[in-house]
């Protein structure tokens, strides 16, 4: 048996406490999944509007490209494809919210300048050229909020459970501790007082023998 459910007021003291500190835990766990949830709603929004943009992009770019390909020739396109230098200018960082470390992707904007000349393209390609750019940010911008709704939809998993632990099963444990502590307590009163009113009536009957 617990020594901590025994019926004294030390361990009555100990349940109020713990109880008390369990509502408040649940409190924090409810808030902290409330605004976690609130901004997993601003990320699924994001989300839809920035694949929204990638798709109306997407189509511009791929539109601009077939102009390109029938205009300059596909072998053309290709070799000057061969130009574009490797992305390698992506950064990671992070940032918190509620404990949810969220990625933040950063890149540096495509070079202003295109890597070949102006007499020998047409315009289609650059049109191309700038709109698959475009994708690219939105595509970085979009695997960033995707990863980000990810981990908060997991950690609010996790809160929830944590959460409903409290609510269910720690709470009602040190409510129905508390209270048959309570009343175990009230019980030893009631015989403890029974019992000095039946020594009182002894000795005041004694007194009256004697």
């Amino acid at each position: 048996m617990d020594p901590n459910t025994f019926p004294t007021k030390g361990n009555l003291i100990l349940a109020k406490n713990s109880l008390a500190l369990s509502r408040q835990g649940f409190d924090l766990m409810d808030k902290k999944r409330n605004i976690l949830i609130r901004e997993l709603m601003g990320l699924i929004e994001q989300a839809k509007d920035i694949q929204s943009q990638i798709d109306t992009t997407f189509r511009a770019a791929y539109a601009a490209l077939q102009r390109a390909n029938m205009e300059m020739g596909i072998t053309n396109v290709r070799s000057i494809s061969h130009t574009i230098p490797i992305e390698n200018t992506i950064r990671i960082k992070t940032r918190s919210i509620m404990g949810t470390e969220i990625p933040l992707v950063e890149a540096k904007p495509g070079a202003a300048v295109p890597t070949y000349a102006f007499y020998s393209t047409r315009q289609s390609l650059d049109e191309a050229r700038l709109a698959f750019e475009k994708v690219k940010e939105l595509t970085l911008h979009l695997s960033a909020v995707e990863n980000s709704a990810y981990r908060l939809a997991s950690n609010i998993k996790k809160t929830q459970k944590r959460a409903n632990a409290l609510k269910n099963i720690t709470i009602p444990h040190y409510e129905q501790l508390t209270k048959d502590i309570t009343n175990a307590l009230e019980e030893k009163e009631r015989e403890e007082f029974t019992r000095l009113k039946v020594i009182k009536r002894q000795k005041n009957n004694k007194k009256k023998a004697g």
